[in-house]
């Protein structure tokens, strides 16, 4: 009884008999971690696809695409992740309008 009220203590709010049978609880079960596992990499994934579109979006009202601006960022020494840029063009347009013009400058 101990060893299926833990299995059951899991899936409680699943639909169906898959909250209240123990053989489709574990079978639910198995394949909620398996999700969890994987998605909290594709998570990762995710919003790194986001910072990129944002960063895009923002650089391309000053003339530039974002791959010319990343190569620009590494030629230009700075050494800053696209969360960070991407945040900074959301919140501080002043500060990100400096970073790009940085990155336009010849080398």
């Amino acid at each position: 009884m101990k060893r299926r009220g833990k299995i059951l203590k899991y899936t409680k709010g699943f639909k169906w008999g898959r909250k209240s049978k123990e053989r489709a609880a574990k079978e639910a079960l198995l394949h909620a971690w398996t999700h969890a596992y994987r998605d909290r990499r594709v998570k990762k994934r995710t919003a790194r696809g986001l910072w990129q579109i944002q960063l895009n979006a923002a650089v391309r009202q000053y003339g530039l695409n974002y791959s010319k601006f990343i190569y620009g960022l590494k030629k230009s020494g700075i050494e800053l992740d696209r969360k960070v840029l991407s945040e900074i063009a959301r919140n501080y347009p002043e500060v990100f309008e400096k970073i790009v013009k940085k990155t336009k400058e010849p080398k």
